[in-house]
């Protein structure tokens, strides 16, 4: 049986009547993290993570919303549903569905590696998995987080001593609030974007627990003296954007996966680049598959073509799956949210 279809709208359960992450507006919309190429406004009502509600909140206005705990179970139209811990960002989580002992599970985006804030990946026995494959090669791997914590600090030392500020492009969602914790051996504020500093409130004020930092969003009032050897953290769309010009003399340092391969960072002409990223490489990939026991896996957005290709050659069942996915448009976010 085949219990989550394939549409022109997003992965949907006809026995249970609902979509899992639509990308257009539906009845009832099971939603796995709440970046935006997974989260889209417009549905009637929204299921999620009670920790993903506030921040769906924040970028999708009010909604009807309900939330499950990870590993509670609600029954919708006589399907099981519950989520788990994804381990992608804060409240991510994968979604089985259930119906007359057929299993399936919706990882959305996830990582297996626990950066103390996401929650830790939770590997779920299932007959058919859907995966995503963003790093799905070889090329991907990546080094443990605190490694990649010490030379960041390291890096913003180097900066200082040379009377210059350090800017650390991140995702405002995700990568931005796993930074702090890199952060947290400076005494001084660490100043933030308008994007960063809008999603840093909503989990605030949602009472998630982040890393203890003095924070403080870069307004056009902030005098140019208290950004002079500052820290910044701000998305990939203040990348090259007049918005930097406040901060000279600076160093731009990016935070992504893609920086792995160092013809990205050449290409970028950034000052550092930091491997760091929400998602799973390619040994995390295979160690999730690995671990559901799964005997069909469904590819999404990535590597899909090379990734299920190589799936089919050690033994598992696999097809790409074409999706919306991948983007999650934060390199838009610009001067808008200053």
């Amino acid at each position: 049986m085949q219990l989550i279809e394939f549409t022109d709208k997003g992965l949907f359960c006809r026995a249970g009547n609902f979509y899992i992450d639509p990308w257009k507006p539906v009845d009832y919309a099971i939603i796995t993290h709440a970046h935006s190429d997974h989260a889209k406004w417009g549905s009637k009502n929204y299921l999620c993570h009670t920790l993903t509600k506030p921040l769906l909140q924040a970028r999708l206005g009010d909604n009807h919303y309900e939330t499950l705990e990870w590993n509670e179970t609600r029954t919708i139209n006589g399907i099981k549903v519950s989520l788990h811990p994804a381990g992608h960002i804060i409240g991510s989580s994968q979604i089985r569905v259930e119906y007359n002992s057929e299993v399936w599970v919706a990882s959305g985006d996830y990582k297996v590696a626990n950066d103390g804030l996401s929650g830790a990946f939770e590997p779920v026995k299932c007959n058919a998995f859907i995966t995503e494959s963003t790093f799905g090669l070889p090329v991907y791997c990546w080094k443990d987080q605190d490694i990649v914590f010490e030379n960041m600090r390291n890096w913003i030392l180097a900066n200082k001593a040379l009377n210059k500020a350090s800017i650390i492009i991140a995702y405002s969602l995700g990568k931005a609030q796993r930074i702090l914790k890199a952060l947290e051996d400076f005494d001084e504020t660490i100043y933030m974007h308008g994007a960063t500093w809008n999603m840093h409130q909503a989990l605030v004020n949602a009472g998630i627990l982040l890393p203890k930092i003095n924070a403080a969003r870069v307004t056009p009032e902030t005098p140019k003296e208290k950004l002079k050897e500052s820290i910044v953290i701000a998305p990939p769309g203040a990348e090259g954007s007049p918005w930097l010009k406040r901060f000279n003399p600076y160093a731009i340092g990016v935070c992504s996966g893609w920086m792995q391969v160092r013809g990205n960072a050449r290409r970028k002409n950034v000052d550092g680049a930091f491997v760091l990223s929400d998602h799973a490489d390619w040994n995390g990939l295979l160690q999730a598959i690995k671990e559901t026991q799964a005997e069909k896996v469904f590819v999404t957005h990535g590597y899909q073509s090379v990734f299920s290709r190589y799936l089919n050659e050690q033994g598992t069942w696999s097809a790409e799956v074409k999706t919306e996915y991948g983007q999650d448009g934060e390199e838009k976010e610009t001067d808008a949210a200053i």
